[in-house]
């Protein structure tokens, strides 16, 4: 099976190396997961058809990343800004009936998929600016970098968002493409580089208070 991770490195990419390798070794080699870096096949945000249509048996991302196909997707991984934890938010979808109506919505969209969530995340940093922050009527204007819920939260505070898979950020900072962004956490975050770009990184953000990982595959 080849499964297509959404990271080129870091330690989301050691997620999904983890995560391939554990279910490896339970298959006793009934079952062989190949995994691919991010665009060895397609490029992040047509994963998920790929792996509809059957080009990619699996692919490991974020719901956050076909948001646009349906707001409904990050409910499943970016939830409302002002909600549960990543762990009560997982408590839903294996316990709550969360996953019922994740199958539901994707019968809803015709995707043949079915998929699996994991490793809750803590509540990310606002972000990487060129200027520091002290109020939020400084963002207005801004072009700023983040995905799912949070594009519709800034949008309505002002700011201009520019979506953009991780490996994009850096230089799309570096370049002026935007002025500010989020990724994930600070590990992450130096892992592309945004120290080099940017020299104001604000923590404890209210636009994104949990997320977890998707590992999605084709049903057949």
């Amino acid at each position: 099976m080849k499964v297509q991770a959404a990271w080129g490195g870091g330690i989301f990419l050691e997620n999904a190396k983890s995560y391939v390798d554990r279910v490896n070794k339970m298959a006793g080699g009934g079952l062989k997961i190949d995994l691919l870096s991010v665009n060895s096949v397609v490029k992040t945000s047509q994963m998920q058809d790929a792996v509809h249509r059957g080009v990619l048996d699996g692919a490991h991302y974020v719901p956050a990343y076909w948001y646009s196909k349906s707001p409904a997707a990050s409910l499943f991984g970016t939830g409302p800004c002002f909600g549960w934890s990543a762990q009560e938010m997982l408590g839903w979808i294996h316990y709550g009936g969360g996953m019922d109506l994740f199958n539901e919505l994707m019968g809803s969209l015709g995707l043949n998929l079915i998929s699996f969530f994991n490793s809750p995340m803590p509540a990310q940093p606002l972000g990487w600016f060129k200027e520091k922050i002290s109020k939020s009527s400084q963002m207005k204007g801004l072009k700023y970098r983040t995905v799912g819920l949070a594009a519709d939260v800034m949008n309505e505070m002002g700011l201009s968002v520019v979506q953009l898979p991780g490996g994009e950020i850096q230089p799309a900072m570096k370049s002026g493409l935007i002025d500010a962004a989020e990724f994930n956490n600070p590990t992450s975050d130096s892992d592309f580089g945004m120290q080099d770009v940017s020299k104001h990184y604000h923590l404890a953000s209210f636009h994104q208070s949990q997320e977890c990982f998707e590992v999605t595959f084709n049903k057949k």
